[in-house]
């Protein structure tokens, strides 16, 4: 059992993709001790017929996110720059304030999941973590395992957004 903070969730994400764009998924692990000190932990995957590494890493903390039943103090770490930097360097305050483009004036990639963690991070507050992948961090190593094993897996769901 790893040593976790009481009231406090933490969730551990990554995405994989084979090929970009390609067969992808994301994994996703939630850890929590309750008031009784009891451990619990939550895994959740899924795999995508044709997608991009990007949209699963974002994908991975959507999902997590979206599993929590109330308002919760959450630390959420990734190995995606991607992901950790467009909240902690405020890339996508500056992206909702310019109508979803970017400094270079195109669009922002991936706005319908950028929306979609807006919305599913609104209720708690959330620290943003970057983790350096595949550097035997154990949750990121459990992470990226759900997310390539989603993505090989069979009943593959449908990226209904992903435009190539």
């Amino acid at each position: 059992m790893a040593q976790e903070t009481a009231n406090k969730i933490k969730i551990y994400t990554d995405g994989a993709c084979k090929g970009n764009p390609g067969v992808g998924g994301y994994g996703s692990i939630l850890t929590f001790v309750d008031s009784k000190g009891q451990y619990h932990e939550k895994e959740l995957s899924a795999g995508y017929k044709l997608t991009t590494n990007n949209r699963m890493e974002l994908m991975a903390a959507i999902a997590a996110l979206e599993a929590l039943k109330r308002p919760s103090e959450v630390i959420l770490y990734s190995d995606s720059k991607y992901l950790v930097d467009a909240i902690n360097e405020k890339w996508l305050d500056a992206w909702v304030f310019k109508n979803w483009k970017q400094n270079s004036k195109n669009p922002v990639k991936n706005i319908d999941l950028w929306k979609r963690l807006i919305k599913a991070k609104e209720p708690h507050f959330v620290e943003f973590v970057w983790v350096k992948g595949h550097a035997g961090h154990e949750y990121n190593e459990r992470c990226d395992k759900l997310a390539v094993a989603a993505a090989l897996g069979d009943n593959l769901l449908t990226d209904e957004n992903f435009v190539p």
